[in-house]
């Protein structure tokens, strides 16, 4: 079998693909896994829906600083509302109370976001973390995002994603380390790590 045939096939059975998947609907899509990009790549969808027009709103979960490239650049654009509400990493912080209330009101703000028919993209960055150390109850996290209006998009970032919500969502990625600069001895560099 040559290219031409090869191809010829594929396209077939990607055309009856796109032809069987006929539901229109919000997506719940989770980046996971120990790898470097989680968040990156929820901000490039975040690029995509703002092209697009469409409202977005930004909840950081662990995250405390303003400076990063990726706030500075989408805070000056419109329709996105960004919430930097992390006490910082769990290691740099040690307080557990801290973390949680921190996570608690940057909850608050995320309900409101999924409430809202007119977000059409909620991004929750390292959210899983909330979960995985019980500052927030799966079910209660769950019962909000399948409340969420029909239409809206989610995204969720952060290692160790719970079955639960891995079963919940529609779309998940794992994303996984292969090697990364900082284990070379590379500092955080502005524009790759913030």
């Amino acid at each position: 079998m040559d290219h031409s045939e090869r191809m010829q096939k594929k396209k077939a059975v990607i055309d009856k693909h796109i032809a069987e998947a006929n539901a229109e609907r919000g997506v719940f899509l989770i980046n996971t896994g120990n790898g470097k990009g989680k968040s990156s790549a929820a901000f490039g969808l975040l690029a995509r829906a703002l092209g697009h027009g469409m409202k977005a709103v930004v909840v950081q979960f662990i995250k405390n600083r303003s400076d990063t490239g990726e706030e500075a650049f989408f805070r000056a654009a419109p329709n996105v509302a960004w919430h930097v509400m992390g006490a910082g990493f769990t290691w740099e912080t040690q307080d557990n109370a801290k973390d949680a209330a921190a996570a608690r009101a940057a909850w608050a703000v995320a309900r409101q976001a999924l409430a809202d028919a007119e977000v059409a993209l909620v991004v929750l960055d390292e959210f899983t973390y909330a979960l995985k150390y019980k500052w927030l109850g799966i079910d209660e996290a769950l019962a909000a995002i399948r409340a969420r209006p029909a239409m809206q998009h989610l995204v969720v970032t952060g290692r160790a994603a719970p079955q639960e919500l891995v079963e919940a969502a529609d779309t998940v990625t794992d994303m996984t380390l292969v090697k990364h600069a900082f284990q070379a001895g590379v500092q955080a560099m502005p524009g790759i790590e913030w």
